[in-house]
């Protein structure tokens, strides 16, 4: 489970099923020094008033055979051409300031007059130029609405019909044709997709919901909260199993369920020098893991041995260390991992080969080409695999969703590009959705859940997600037409495809409008003044401030093991001087 104290610990309790599967691990972020244990899985969200939405009817006519609807909405780029709208607007303010200060100075000064038609001739100059500036603004915001209308026009553009038919299929089964890809198609199907909504909360946390792990079986679910407990539910029977402290000091921003099925007492196995943002397991040695956190350090701990921290990498650009916030084993060779964090490149590395003096031990690095050279402060808040490995798809600050291919050479650009949603605010999550990654799903300052048609990179789904104004967490059932999602609310919502007609994304093009609007005046008025998670993290301090939060069993429990299994690495005496890295997550 990782904290924000950079610790690792292995609680009690984990996967009651008798014959588990391979463990993956999910993503989760924290704000403070953090701690990583093995079994529960937790994640934070940070406060944040939700924005009006303005709704408006799509009419759309449903497909009854093929269980869709046809009027889409596409997030299509045309090529892989660099964003340039930002740099538009910001090129048009400086146009207006120029203007309105050539007026100022162009404008002639006056002496001292005793005459009253001087003075009349002054006033009326000055209503004249305060005219002309109403004119310039309102032709401002006209061409702004124009540029919108037009980007929005380019997005979206309807989908062709599905390939996969519901009753053509049903029919097939029947008579024993391709049977065993039935309930593959259907998962992965687009009708399903547009026909999830709210099905259950599950409510006994106190504090925002950061983090969620289904057991590979898809039996159980873990999450962890900002009140520092971890909460193993029955989420089919509406009910929590087991729910424990976990030993952390701050929020809980990562739990796994371990298919490991050893309950031994709490442990520490891991110390970062700041806060542990991820855990992920190795689906092929469920005693195995890997940790990683804001000192750019990634560590890897093996619980059958009795140090079982092993500091594998520090991942630096140069000289400088690079704070990361997520990570993630690629399922179908565990021996390569990918991380991401404080700047712009995801880098992939392998345990086996790992020299920091050559190419500080990186095996591939990917980086959207329009950001290599960006001067803008972008991160990688989260990355994750496709099922089979081939894919990897990382989204950013800020910024939007992009997919690599992981068989790529070093420094390949991306395949596609997922816009609409905005990850400004706090440390979003990313996945993949469908049995063969059909899909791509993430969640969104404006409190909606997004779901993408991976190959058209276009909107087929979009739900209210949080009453909070914000979704971060997002896990796909690992076999089942469903998710969990969580977010500034204290509770976990369960969806399923249980609708009687597929969506008709009502209010998506003005919520569209207003992310990308948000995002350009912040880009405008701020640029790098300030890191906008620095000034979260400083928010959520202050509404937060209050007698710190007692803990069970905190100065000795009798279920907790004191025995620290830290490794000598991992609390060597390395000067974090400049190179520390603040990170902040939801």
């Amino acid at each position: 489970m990782a904290d924000t104290q950079g610790h690792s610990s292995v609680p009690n309790g984990g996967a009651d099923d008798p014959e588990p599967e391979e463990g993956r691990g999910r993503e989760g972020d924290s704000t403070s020094p953090t701690e990583d244990q093995i079994c529960p899985d937790s994640e934070w969200s940070p406060h944040q008033e939700q924005p009006a939405v303005a709704e408006e009817e799509e009419e759309q006519e449903e497909d009854t055979d093929s269980m869709d609807g046809s009027l889409m909405y596409s997030f299509v780029e045309e090529g892989k051409e660099q964003d340039s709208e930002g740099s538009g607007r910001r090129g048009r303010v400086k146009r207006d300031e120029s203007r309105r200060a050539g007026r100022k100075r162009n404008r002639p000064t006056s002496q001292h007059s005793s005459s009253s038609e001087d003075d009349d001739d002054d006033d009326d100059d000055d209503d004249d130029d305060d005219d002309d500036d109403d004119k310039e603004e309102e032709e401002n915001g006209k061409e702004e609405e124009e540029d919108m209308e037009a980007w929005l026009g380019t997005e979206m553009k309807e989908m062709c019909r599905p390939k996969w038919r519901s009753v053509p299929s049903l029919r097939a089964r029947e008579i024993g044709k391709n049977s065993m890809q039935f309930v593959r198609n259907v998962c992965g199907s687009r009708g399903l997709v547009q026909r999830l909504e709210l099905q259950a909360r599950l409510e006994r946390h106190s504090g925002c919901v950061n983090t969620l792990h289904f057991n590979p079986s898809g039996t159980r679910l873990a999450s962890g909260s900002d009140d520092l407990r971890v909460v193993i539910w029955d989420w089919a029977r509406r009910r929590a199993e087991l729910e424990f402290d976990s030993g952390h000091k701050s929020n809980v921003f990562q739990a796994e369920l371990s298919t490991t099925q050893r309950c031994k007492n709490t442990k520490r196995v891991a110390q970062h020098k700041g806060a542990a943002h991820k855990l992920a397991l190795e689906p092929d040695s469920p005693c195995c893991f890997l940790s990683t956190g804001e000192d750019a350090a990634v560590y890897g701990i093996d619980l059958r041995i009795d140090r079982p921290a092993n500091k594998l990498v520090v991942v630096k650009e140069g000289d400088k260390k690079v704070g990361l916030y997520t990570i993630y084993v690629n399922p179908a060779n565990t021996h390569h991992f990918a991380v991401g964090g404080r700047d712009q490149y995801l880098r992939i590395y392998d345990q086996r080969k790992i020299n920091e003096n050559d190419n500080n031990g990186v095996l591939k690095k990917f980086c959207p080409s329009h950001l290599v050279s960006s001067e803008s402060k972008t991160s990688i808040t989260c990355l994750v695999y496709s099922h089979d490995g081939s894919e990897l798809l990382a989204s950013y600050n800020d910024e939007d969703i992009y997919r690599f291919d992981s068989s790529h050479s070093d420094g390949a650009d991306y395949q596609q590009r997922y816009k609409g949603h905005r990850n400004n605010a706090t440390v979003k999550g990313v996945n993949f959705y469908g049995p063969c990654s059909e899909f791509v799903v993430s969640g969104s300052d404006c409190g909606h859940i997004y779901l993408w048609d991976k190959h058209s990179a276009r909107v087929v789904q979009f739900m209210e997600g949080d009453r909070g104004g914000v979704v971060n967490c997002l896990e796909p059932h690992p076999y089942l037409p469903g998710l969990a999602t969580s977010g500034l609310d204290h509770d976990v919502k369960l969806w399923a495809p249980t609708a009687e007609s597929p969506t008709k994304l009502k209010g998506l093009k003005e919520v569209m409008k207003k992310n990308k609007r948000e995002r350009d005046e912040d880009s405008v008025r701020h640029g790098e003044q300030y890191d906008t998670q620095l000034l979260w993290f400083l928010m959520r301090h202050m509404r937060n401030r209050g007698p710190p939060r007692s803990r069970h069993g905190e100065g000795g429990d009798g279920d907790t093991d004191t025995e620290s299994w830290s490794s000598p690495e991992s609390s060597d005496d390395e000067d974090l001087g400049p190179d520390h890295v603040q990170c902040m997550s939801s």
